[in-house]
């Protein structure tokens, strides 16, 4: 998603200004915590054979760290880096045999923190207006906290920061959680045990105090934490360090997380060689559906509609099976999907593939090339950025394709298309430019509502508010009179999503297609140690009613899937659907 398309959303709504945290926050100040630099080249700490007392006092130190960090005024004045301060306390919660000794520790470290002023202002926000509430149950559990302890944290939760935040704070006008002063530690090139815990711990912390879908992972994150704590321990090289990010990144179940920025080892692990074909699941099989070269992708010998079995002696179930945890998706189309894009890829020059055509299975030994040959945009729904984003269909019906679009030339395509007797709006892309606003407006006479947002809340970490609901303007000229179809697919993600949602508040507008991306809201970014990229959707976005849109997608009126027949014959089942529609009466 680019992160410029909510911004736009929000400043017409006007709604969130009161809502993102925002004194102070771009002033140059000299920080405490900036001034210590003990661990900026790793920790020095091992985690070698650990047991499960101290499995369970590492989970406790990421919850109180993580709880610490983002609710004490004191970290959040910026008075101490805490990562190193988890760094120093770490060896003694080691060392602890048992919770008493483990709280003991802890809450000496946090009474030297100094005294929590009374909190005067520190309210539960109103039921009504709350989307999430913070998970903190386990602030009063016996079995991880002495009672001492637990009442020091029950303290800081009603007594929390209300002032600016060292670490985090709302994106200007928008809201999403923007993370700051995180380090990087980029050297040395593999973290050690210490500084790979401090990434659990800081992804862990992150998820569970301000991504906005926590309650949508479909587990309970509480478990996660001490799942992951031997898995990150272990981690000793760069792929097995970003295997397990990858690994607890694909547990949020989130299609805009995943590890991004180019990543050289993750980029060795995958291979860096592509076949020139294209394959996509289609109709429960790894299907050839296109050619990322047009001669390249002839050249094979594959035929649009081949249906390929095995790689390289592996069968393709077996290949998604062992892929799917590392395949960060809200859905199960779209980690397929996902799963695709990388299946024909790898370190060697060729590739045999096994496979099914007109009933006949026979072995394809396919050349693969560097992606820098191929058009690999064509997986994005968007294979020609030049191509025109209107066309007039046969039987006087328009068609617009988003991923292409142009804003500067939208007026003069309406005029062309005004009296066509239907329009196909092709979101099966991802859009080239914002156009809720400047499309819908040709197509409604009225103002509809058609979504409404959670943000987060610094000075209540844990909690999301829900904005207004925000609309689509209507014309003050007469409307298109003609019948509205949009296409998506499981290439429609994030902003595809959200411009969906607008153009199907169209009165009578119908959606044609299959299950998309399931992502949506403006994404935030998080570094973990290692200089490791990933993003999360960081705004909650549902429909005026609050039905949800995260995982589930964009559901279609009209459930229309390509077929293998289909695609052999070179049809395009989903367009064809919506002609359909519109020529029927």
């Amino acid at each position: 998603m680019k992160t410029s398309f909510l911004f736009l959303t929000l400043l017409l709504a006007g709604h969130l200004a009161a809502m993102a945290q925002g004194p102070g926050q771009s002033d140059p100040i000299t920080y405490k915590a900036d001034q210590d630099t003990a661990f900026r080249r790793g920790s020095g700490i091992a985690l070698d054979n650990l047991s499960k007392q101290q499995v369970e006092n590492l989970a406790v130190l990421g919850r109180v760290w993580g709880f610490v960090k983002y609710y004490h005024p004191a970290v959040a004045r910026g008075d101490y880096n805490w990562d190193a301060e988890m760094l120093r306390v770490l060896p003694k919660v080691l060392n602890s045999q048992n919770r008493d000794e483990c709280s003991a520790v802890l809450s000496a470290w946090l009474t030297a923190l100094g005294p929590v002023p009374a909190c005067a202002t520190c309210r539960e926000p109103k039921p009504a207006k709350m989307r999430l509430l913070a998970d903190l149950a386990w602030l009063t559990d016996e079995n991880q906290l002495s009672p001492a302890l637990s009442q020091q944290l029950v303290y800081l939760r009603h007594n929390r920061n209300q002032g600016p935040h060292y670490y985090v704070r709302n994106a200007p006008d928008v809201g999403n959680p923007l993370f700051t002063h995180e380090e990087v530690y980029a050297q040395p090139a593999t973290p050690d045990a210490g500084l790979r815990l401090l990434a659990l711990y800081r992804y862990w912390n992150m998820i569970e105090y301000f991504f906005p879908y926590r309650y949508a992972i479909g587990e309970d994150w509480q478990r996660v934490l001490p799942e992951f704590i031997p898995q990150f321990a272990t981690a000793r090289t760069d792929e097995q360090y970003r295997l397990a990010a990858l690994a607890i990144i694909a547990r949020i179940h989130d299609t805009h997380a995943n590890i991004y920025g180019n990543d050289k080892i993750l980029a060795s692990y995958r291979g860096t060689l592509h076949a020139p074909v294209q394959v996509r699941f289609v109709e429960g099989q790894v299907v050839v559906t296109d050619y990322f070269h047009e001669t390249l992708g002839p050249a094979t010998g594959l035929q649009k509609g081949d249906v390929v079995l095995a790689v390289d002696g592996v069968k393709v179930a077996d290949l998604v099976k062992a892929r799917q945890p590392l395949t960060p998706a809200s859905n199960e189309p779209t980690q397929l999907r996902n799963v695709a894009r990388d299946l024909l890829r790898g370190p060697s020059d060729k590739v045999t593939l096994l496979i099914r055509r007109d009933g006949r299975d026979f072995p394809v030994t396919v050349a693969r090339v560097p992606a820098a040959q191929l058009n690999l945009a064509l997986n994005n729904g968007t294979p020609d950025p030049k191509a025109p984003f209107w066309k007039s269909l046969p039987g006087n019906i328009g068609y617009l394709s988003l991923g292409t679009i142009k804003q500067a030339e939208l007026p003069a395509a309406m005029a062309q298309l005004k009296n066509t007797k239907g329009l196909v709006i092709d979101i099966r892309n991802y859009p080239a430019e914002f156009v809720v606003f400047s499309l819908t407006k040709y197509l409604s006479v009225k103002s509809v509502p058609f979504v409404r947002f959670s943000v987060p809340q610094p000075t209540y970490p844990g909690v999301f508010m829900s904005t207004p609901v925000v609309s689509v303007p209507g014309t003050k000229e007469a409307p298109y009179a003609g019948k509205v179809v949009i296409l998506v697919n499981e290439l429609s993600q994030s902003q595809a999503e959200y411009t969906t949602m607008a153009l199907r508040a169209v009165p009578g507008a119908k959606v044609v297609g299959s299950t998309t991306a399931g992502a949506d809201g403006n994404v935030s970014t998080i570094i973990l140690p290692g200089n490791i990229n990933t993003w999360i959707s960081g705004l909650g976005v549902y429909y005026p009613d609050g039905r949800e849109t995260q995982r589930i997608g964009i559901v279609p009126d009209v459930v229309v899937t390509p077929t293998i027949k289909g695609i052999r014959e070179g049809r395009d089942e989903l367009l064809e659907q919506a002609v359909q529609l519109i020529e029927k009466p």
